[in-house]
């Protein structure tokens, strides 16, 4: 590969002897043939969007004919064999095939025009300008908003061959554009439909899953069979069952062609009794969605390949989650994802790469350019059954309507008619989402429809907001400057914590704003722990961020906590974002090195499928709720103590409790004591008597406590205690230690660092005389008898606990 001024050479003739070739990997972009050539950086990177790119390869194939098959072209690209054009594209995300006779001495020649120039090109006039991206130009183009969002992600713009180039030779027979879609009937049939073309004579197709087998009925050159599978098994979402999945097969005249594997499900929008809802049924149930926004496994060179997924979307279902959104300010992702999230039991939310501009439906071009891509898309993962929803773009509602712009003008063609009808044709079985938020009196209010919810965090409101708003289901919420763990800022960023401009450089930022996304934690931070985060900084950094790490991860647990609480009216929310884009403060609950940072650990206690929680209901008390969203009957026993000075019981009460598969029950805090006690200190008749309620979830089967919840009735402050806390240390595996941890008081936020191990839970508060295990995990390149060793910190103690 090498790079040239923009039109400096018109094609590969023009090339002089003369030329400075790098190694370019293929899938691959123009930023990581540079990087690993050591000519780019990506924490200050040159712009890539005003140069020509040119791709050689000589072929070592054998004369004939041949098929050439290009996945992505990323994104003005000229394609030329032997010298002689064969290929133009100008979409990113559209597949392309081009038939071609090979001589024996070959050479394929790709030219990635500079984007930039056709920035300025002209097209219909748009009714608003999203003030996030830096040229409005991307309206018109098929390419990926990655790279023009500053604040947002650093400025590396998409070029080059970025998904895979294929030369596939004539074979008989020889099948194309091949359906595979599966469904799951409301009497619990799986139905399996194929359907391709083929021009070569076939005899006899037969189509094989979970151990039952059809043949193919044939009219012209179309082949198609539908499979019905009795009483198959369903696949569920990881939280709420097994994601179980079937091998499906092709026999042709003998011989096999693997389709890959299936799973059956039925996904349904219920828009409620008002018509005003969003909530996801899976196979006749109603699953709260929780998870994340996914952006990019690597930023520079836009992977697409299993082993480059694997590390971030198995930390979500670590986590819990159950869902991951693909925004349209993103890139579609290769089936490589879906057939991940398919074994992992995590649904997908896709949305179009349609994100915030006025996109012209009259422009026929465009429009062809969309339904492309979508067919494609749809085409490669319609028997993926982890893809659940599709969505017809981010913000282009919100957008116009935060402008003053009536409906009639934001609420256009293009979701209202042109897309829906697209999916109807297309994947009849998947539920669609007009735009991403939309519904209710204005696209971006909370409390109808999908939602982006930033009154607790960008809006800064108080943490009751996420009962006061009324949400039905957000698509992205809770956005923060989530701090990293001092491992990954030690090797990645060793400077001075947000003043330095290399770390705020980092931090996220609205566009034009005068305040970053720093300013929402440390809000925070003195809303829930009275501190003032600019003197805590300056007197005591490593103290500022250790409750920096705190206060990010108790926002998110106390709302998902409100959210889950039987009886409200929560569908599911989805964090932005799951993975930072560079090392630092970003948005992301994972590091961009794959690392958690404190909220995972938050969400991962936050997302538990056996779970309790306690919220406060002022003069009414504390409420208890215990739910069950797994498929099975659990034995379970409830323990509720108030301690006084975090550690001393006042009052205490349990109760053993049989929930049923997807059960919920709610008791008061004064059930389970037998008499009136001020839990939420709301009468407050005298001094308080307690400065936290501590609830525990045991398994009755297991004997071990499987959920624990928090409450403070005098606020988080309050309750700071520096006790004894005492860790042993048991090796349980070649590559495992087991932390036991226990402690005399309250440790509020207590984190495990242990260099070269990574903690199972971490960021948690430990309450009194109740001991935690904790699996400490070698990292990769650690010793393999090395024995952990490290400090904890909690926020109620100044000093470290070394061990």
């Amino acid at each position: 590969m090498t790079t040239t001024a923009a039109g400096a050479v018109t094609s590969p003739a023009d090339f002089g002897p003369h030329v400075d070739w790098v190694n370019a990997p293929v899938p691959g972009t123009v930023a990581g043939a540079l990087e690993a050539a050591g000519r780019f950086d990506r924490n200050n990177p040159v712009s890539l969007e005003n140069i020509d790119a040119w791709y050689v390869l000589k072929l070592q194939e054998a004369a004939g004919p041949a098929i050439l098959r290009f996945a992505g072209l990323a994104t003005i690209a000229e394609v030329y064999l032997n010298g002689k054009p064969i290929l133009s594209c100008d979409s990113m995300f559209e597949a392309r095939e081009v038939p071609v006779d090979l001589t024996g001495q070959d050479v394929l020649s790709i030219c990635f025009r500079a984007i930039g120039p056709r920035l300025s090109a002209k097209g219909p006039r748009a009714r608003w300008r999203p003030a996030m991206m830096r040229s409005q130009g991307l309206r018109l183009i098929r390419t990926t908003t990655l790279g023009f969002m500053p604040g947002w992600c650093p400025d590396i713009v998409a070029v080059g061959p970025w998904r895979e180039i294929s030369l596939i030779r004539p074979e008989a027979p020889r099948i194309g554009d091949l359906w595979l879609r599966s469904s799951l009937s409301e009497s619990g049939q799986g139905r399996l439909q194929l359907s391709f073309n083929a021009e070569d004579p076939i005899i006899e197709a037969i189509v094989t899953c979970a151990g039952k087998k059809t043949r193919l009925s044939r009219q012209g050159d179309r082949f198609e069979a539908e499979l019905v599978l009795a009483d198959i098994k369903p696949w569920w979402p990881h939280t709420h069952g097994e994601p179980i999945l079937y091998p499906v097969s092709l026999n042709l005249d003998g011989r096999i062609m693997e389709l890959g594997q299936t799973g059956f499900r039925r996904v349904e929008i219920d828009r409620g009794k008002d018509g005003q809802d969003l909530a996801l049924i899976v196979n006749g149930e109603r699953v709260f969605c929780r998870g994340a926004v996914w952006t990019n496994a690597d930023i520079v060179n836009l992977p697409g390949t299993r082993d480059a997924y694997e590390p971030f979307l198995r930390a979500a279902a670590d986590a819990g989650m159950n869902m991951i959104r693909i925004g349209g300010t993103m890139a579609y992702e290769t089936p490589a994802f879906f057939r991940l999230c398919d074994e992992l039991g995590l649904m997908v939310w896709q949305d179009l790469m349609l994100a915030n501009f006025d996109y012209p439906a009259s422009d026929n071009a465009l429009m062809i350019h969309v339904k492309t891509e979508l067919t494609q898309l749809l085409q490669a993962n319609s028997a993926s059954p982890s893809l659940a929803v599709l969505c017809g773009g981010s913000e282009m509602h919100q957008q116009g309507a935060m402008l003053g712009l009536p409906a009639s003008i934001w609420n256009g063609e293009l979701t209202r008619e042109i897309l829906p009808s697209l999916v109807t044709a297309l994947a009849p079985d998947l539920p669609f989402v007009a735009n991403s938020p939309s519904g209710g009196a204005q696209p971006f209010f909370p409390n109808a429809g999908v939602s982006h919810y930033y009154g607790v965090g960008a809006y800064m409101r108080p943490l009751e907001d996420a009962r006061r708003a009324n949400l039905r289901f957000a698509a992205e919420c809770l956005a923060f400057s989530h701090v990293p763990e001092a491992e990954t800022l030690e090797k990645h960023l060793p400077v001075p914590a947000v003043h330095h401009p290399s770390w705020k450089a980092r931090v996220p930022r609205d566009l034009g704003a005068s305040w970053d996304f720093e300013d929402v934690r440390d809000h925070y931070l003195n809303e829930l722990y009275g501190l003032d985060p600019a003197r805590l900084r300056r007197e005591d950094p490593e103290r500022y961020l250790t409750f920096s790490r705190a206060v990010t991860a108790e926002v998110m647990e106390a709302t998902f906590a409100e959210w889950r609480r039987p009886g409200s009216t929560a569908r599911g929310g989805l964090v932005w974002t799951l993975q930072d884009l560079l090392p630092g403060a970003g948005w992301g609950v994972i590091d961009s090195t794959g690392r958690p940072k404190s909220a995972w650990y938050a969400l991962k206690r936050a997302f538990r499928p056996v779970q309790v929680l306690l919220s406060d209901e002022g003069t009414n008390g504390l409420d208890v709720h215990v739910i069950n969203e797994t498929s099975e009957n659990r034995s379970l026993m409830l323990q509720l103590s108030c301690l006084r000075d975090g550690h001393q019981p006042v009052v205490s009460g349990k109760r053993e409790l049989e929930l049923g598969p997807r059960g919920t029950v709610k008791l008061a805090a004064t059930d389970l004591f037998g008499a009136f006690f001020d839990t939420t200190y709301a009468y407050r008749f005298g001094p308080p008597s307690h400065d936290v309620t501590h609830a525990q979830l045991i398994d009755l089967s297991r004997q071990d406590v499987i959920a624990e919840a928090f409450h403070f009735p005098q606020g988080r402050a309050a309750a700071l205690h520096d006790g004894t806390v005492e860790l042993s240390l048991t090796r349980v595996a070649d590559d495992s230690w087991a932390a036991d941890i226990s402690s005399n008081r309250l440790m509020q936020n207590l984190s495990i660092h242990a260099a070269g191990f990574r903690p199972r839970e971490n960021h948690f508060h430990l309450a009194p005389g109740t001991p935690k295990r904790v699996l400490l995990t070698a990292e990769a390149g650690q010793e393999a008898n090395a024995l952990p060793s490290g400090y904890m910190t909690s926020l109620g103690s100044r000093r470290p606990i070394h061990f």
